[in-house]
């Protein structure tokens, strides 16, 4: 399975029935040591934090929503359930630059 930077995908996270939309923020990885990608949650909650990024409505998504950086966790591929999109490269971008400050990098 090639899961690419910046796709959004549907995934089950076991607790209280919760699908989530989650994009992949870790690097494309044509050879992984471990097939797990690093994902972060979309919401459409918004609590004015620098941790949460805009991503506007995209048209796979049925809300204005935002990418939660404190919500970061890893996911195995065969957890990620279905592809539903990906996110433009300028919006990817701005999350790359908040994973710096997410960081302290």
């Amino acid at each position: 399975m090639k899961i690419k930077q910046g796709e959004v995908y549907r995934v089950d996270l076991g607790f209280a029935g919760k699908v989530r939309y989650m994009v992949v923020v870790s690097r494309d990885n044509e050879n992984p040591p471990r097939a797990l990608a690093l994902c972060a949650p979309i919401t459409t909650q918004y609590r004015e934090s620098d941790y949460e990024i805009s991503i506007g409505n995209p048209r796979f998504l049925r809300y204005k929503s935002y990418v939660n950086l404190q919500g970061i966790v890893a996911i195995q591929y065969h957890e990620l359930k279905e592809r539903v999109g990906k996110l433009e490269s300028s919006v990817f971008e701005e999350i790359k630059n908040s994973l710096k400050y997410t960081f302290d990098l």
